[in-house]
């Protein structure tokens, strides 16, 4: 009898010209190893969230700010013209399930033609809302402009239900902003001194505002904005911690949890707190350990520390790719062939 392959999770961001691209390098290497596939989130979208700058432009509700509030912000945030208020922002079409349904179809010719698993779902991952409305609005209209955001983004998802059967589809919430929170990087005025129970609900409702018949998933990060952490994680504990809150918060099944684990950690200390997860037997946890800077026996030492504290669990790079050089691209699917 062998053992089953080791479970592997493609983030997200894949930096090559366009989804065909993306989908052929994927399919040429692990193809048939994958239970989802994204798309890449190529050209406008390979700067994460930084496309979704355009869409508070458009506002005529809001102007932007002389300068930033914070470090490791994209742009001057936006605010509300004088005598305008959240009564007069309208988002709209944000474009997700556009671009998602675009790239739906080349994902399932390839399907067809048995390049991937004839089970193999289309992995679509999407911001949290909170991670656009902080970037780039002011602190004093958050909390106002927050509910709209959200309300935009859950019409994203029953649009991309429209064209994309359930039984297709995977839906990863990129979870970044809120782990700067948790690490108390940043302020969050508009939620006071403790605003972990605001964001921890707020992940839940997301959770559950997908259907169960869509594998969910969440990506715990800790950013990769000019290939850097926002801050180096000490250890697992905020990723076990958001993970078993969310998991109680949320009333359906969660498939996943994708954590980081830095080059340099393969020490008992980072993964012990790995033995507190409380999450369902049927979740699995995806650690980010995958690093093409030092391969196979890299990995193999961070897989060996991270057994000691949890037996089962499916392997991944840190973060998403969009921010290397696309020559590093099938060098690194090939290595995740190889584990």
């Amino acid at each position: 009898m062998t053992n089953s392959p080791t479970p592997l999770l493609l983030v997200g961001s894949i930096p090559l010209g366009d989804t065909d691209a993306v989908l052929d390098a994927v399919a040429a290497t692990v193809g048939t190893r994958l239970t989802s596939v994204p798309d890449g989130e190529t050209g406008v979208r390979s700067n994460w969230i930084g496309w979704q700058h355009a869409v508070f432009a458009l506002q005529d509700a809001l102007e932007q700010g002389a300068e930033k509030e914070r470090d490791y912000q994209l742009n001057p945030p936006y605010r509300f013209k004088p005598g305008k208020s959240a009564a007069d922002i309208d988002f709209g079409d944000l474009g997700f399930a556009r671009e998602a349904i675009k790239s739906y179809a080349a994902f399932v010719a390839r399907r067809a033609a048995g390049r991937f698993a004839s089970d193999c779902r289309f992995q679509v991952c999407l911001p949290t809302p909170f991670a656009p409305v902080f970037s780039f609005c002011s602190y004093d209209i958050q909390g106002d402009i927050y509910p709209l955001y959200e309300r935009a983004m859950l019409m994203e998802i029953d649009a991309i239900r429209l064209a994309i059967p359930d039984k297709d589809l995977a839906i990863q919430w990129d979870v970044a902003t809120e782990m700067s929170i948790f690490e108390k990087l940043h302020p969050v005025p508009f939620l006071g001194d403790d605003p972990a129970p605001w964001l921890i609900a707020t992940l839940a409702r997301l959770g559950d505002a997908v259907p169960d018949t869509i594998t969910l998933g969440y990506h715990l990060c800790y950013g990769s904005m000019g290939n850097r952490h926002w801050k180096e994680p000490d250890d697992l504990g905020k990723c076990v911690s958001a993970a078993n809150a969310i998991s109680k918060g949320v009333t359906r099944r969660i498939d996943f949890f994708h954590v980081p684990v830095p080059i340099d950690r393969d020490d008992d200390a980072y993964f012990a707190p790995l033995e507190r997860l409380t999450v369902s037997d049927d979740t699995l946890i995806y650690l980010g350990l995958i690093h093409g800077a030092d391969g196979a026996d890299g990995a193999a030492r961070r897989i060996a520390a991270a057994r000691k504290h949890l037996d089962r669990f499916g392997l991944s790079t840190e973060c998403g790719w969009g921010r290397m050089d696309a020559a590093e691209v099938t060098p690194l699917l090939e290595l995740h062939g190889t584990l």
